[in-house]
């Protein structure tokens, strides 16, 4: 068969150079959302050694570390699973928030070498975080597998109108690749690609909204992607991505839609100190609640795409009160609708109880703060 690059291959050995299967169509994600049940929780163990960066997961911490469970379709499981597998680790010390990844693939290739480019027009692997769940204020890292980085801020989500700060940087950032094969080398079959970032607390704490280094039982929230491109061989016989498939994005914890930008769906992370406590669950007890201002949002978005007025009400929206016992509600918008507000308030047995307040920028402030909530 001839290739569209022009290239003459057998069937054989297109199939085993690009893992294409010949009767797939290209894969165009649909516009409509899957259902998120939870995001992912995850439970980081401090390590009491310096985690050597150099690609290679094979320190004690790593050993030690669990591994996530393996990245889905960024939509959900409606999805078709990735063809390749996808697993990360975390710990953290005094000094960073370390990250690795084992990322399954046949063919391990890259072509950026420039710091700050756009990374997932290669296959990359990428790190979100927003210390404070906020859902603003969050960093986004990116890396291919030539080591190629690229570290960008955002203020607000693309959604919200924020722009992207690649201008911002990392100071003391680490990171390493390791192949488990040979990097652009069409000729042979590679195993996997594995990599190490060292996040330093320094350059997290002057947007973290939070004690950082954080303390012991803080939850974060944190995602991960893989974007994976198909491919072909070019007739200059290097790697070239295959023309009429978009690119694949592989997640840990679902977003429900093809968008990454969406900080209230990442997981969560909790950073504990001993192996006996990364053994409870992590689960959100304001999660519900999030849910449910994140309803209101996308309701409003709705309402003020088609009236350009946010509604003053529920009803106004076709959603529900919520009926959770002793849960609080309430929506204000402004007299002219270019603003409103909702808060939900929850019952907490000995404690205060805790207000989430959204605003239309998709804002959620906490109260108690989190560095004022002690159980």
């Amino acid at each position: 068969m001839i290739t569209r690059s022009g290239l003459f291959v057998t069937t054989a050995t297109f199939l085993a150079v690009t893992g294409v299967i010949a009767a797939e169509s290209p894969r165009v994600a649909p516009n409509a959302s899957c259902r998120v049940e939870h995001p992912r929780g995850y439970a980081a163990v401090r390590t009491g050694t310096p985690i050597v960066i150099d690609g290679k997961l094979d320190d004690p911490a790593w050993t030690a570390a669990a591994w996530t469970e393996d990245f889905g379709d960024i939509q959900g499981d409606a999805r078709p699973a990735p063809r390749f597998r996808t697993r990360a680790k975390m710990a953290w010390d005094d000094t960073y928030f370390y990250v690795a990844a084992r990322l399954e693939e046949p063919h391990v290739w890259g072509t950026l070498t420039q710091h700050d480019s756009v990374i997932f027009q290669d296959n990359d692997f990428e790190i979100f975080i927003d210390p404070d769940g906020d859902n603003q204020q969050y960093l986004e890292l990116e890396i291919n597998a030539l080591n190629t980085e690229w570290d960008l801020r955002l203020p607000k989500a693309y959604r919200d109108g924020g722009p992207a700060l690649n201008e911002w940087e990392v100071p003391g950032l680490k990171t390493a690749v390791a192949v488990e094969g040979t990097l652009n080398d069409p000729s042979d079959l590679d195993t996997a690609w594995t990599v190490e970032w060292a996040i330093p607390w320094t350059a997290l704490a002057e947007f973290a909204g939070r004690a950082c280094p954080p303390r012991s039982g803080d939850v974060w929230r944190v995602n991960f992607s893989r974007v994976e491109w198909r491919h072909t061989i070019g007739a200059d016989g290097k790697y070239a991505k295959l023309k009429g498939y978009p690119e694949e994005n592989w997640v840990w914890s679902p977003q429900g839609r093809v968008d990454m930008h969406r900080p209230e769906l990442w997981g969560h992370v909790r950073f504990v100190t001993t192996a006996e406590e990364a053994k409870k669950p992590v689960i959100a007890e304001d999660q519900a609640a999030r849910w449910f201002l994140l309803e209101i949002y996308d309701a409003q978005k709705a309402q003020f795409a088609k009236t350009k007025k946010y509604a003053a009400s529920l009803s106004e929206l076709g959603i529900k009160a919520p009926t959770e016992p002793g849960w609080e509600f309430g929506l204000e918008a402004k007299p002219d609708g270019s603003d409103y507000e909702a808060f939900v308030a929850l019952p907490r047995p000995g404690r205060d109880p805790l207000k989430l307040t959204m605003s239309a920028d998709s804002k959620i402030t906490r109260s108690p703060a989190w560095d004022q909530d002690k159980p």
